[in-house]
C-alpha cells in the first residue's frame, strides 16, 4: 500500500487544480512535512511503500500530546469510522510553520492547506494501520490501548 500516493490524492482532490505542481508537487511536500524526504536517499530503509512518511512518530506525538487528540488518533488506527480533526488541530500537530512551510510550496492559503491535511492525515494514517505496520510502531493494538490509557485516565 503506498500511503504517500493515498494522500497525494486525497488532498489533490481536497485543493483540485488550486495546488502548483500538481501530484508530484503536492506528494514531495507531503513527504516533508510527514518526515519524508523528496529526494530520499534513506527511502530503502522504509517499509511498506511509505515514501518515507513517518507516521508512527505522528501517531506518537499525537498520543502523547495529550489535549484529546489520544482519542482522536485510537479511531485511526481502529477498525470503526475516524473521528474528525480539525485544520487547526492539524497545526498544533504538525506544527504551523510546517502547515505554512507545505502551504508555500503548493501556492495555497495556509487554512485551505490545513483542512487538506485534516481530510489526508486520518485516512493515511487509517490505512496505514490497516496492516498493522502503524501499529507495531506503537506496540500494537496493546500499545495504543495503553498509550490511550495514560491520556484518558
Amino acid at each position: 500500500m503506498d500511503l504517500m500516493k493515498i494522500g497525494t490524492q486525497l488532498i489533490l482532490s481536497k485543493l483540485g487544480g488550486n495546488a502548483s505542481g500538481g501530484e508530484s508537487g503536492i506528494a514531495s511536500a507531503l513527504s516533508s512535512l510527514l518526515g519524508g524526504s523528496s529526494d530520499s536517499s534513506d527511502s530503502s530503509d522504509n517499509n511498506d511503500n511509505n515514501s518515507g512518511l513517518d507516521l508512527g512518530s505522528l501517531v506518537s506525538s499525537m498520543t502523547q500530546g495529550g489535549g484529546g487528540l489520544a482519542s482522536i488518533v485510537s479511531s485511526w488506527l481502529g477498525d470503526g469510522d475516524n473521528e474528525a480533526v480539525s485544520g487547526s488541530q492539524i497545526k498544533d500537530i504538525l506544527g504551523g510553520d510546517k502547515v505554512a512551510e507545505f502551504a508555500s510550496k503548493l501556492g495555497v492559503d495556509e487554512d485551505e492547506a490545513a483542512d487538506s491535511l485534516a481530510e489526508a492525515v486520518p485516512q493515511m494514517v487509517d490505512k496505514g494501520s490497516s496492516g498493522g505496520s502503524l501499529l507495531d510502531a506503537v506496540g500494537g493494538v496493546s500499545g495504543a490501548i495503553d498509550l490511550a490509557k495514560k491520556f484518558l485516565s
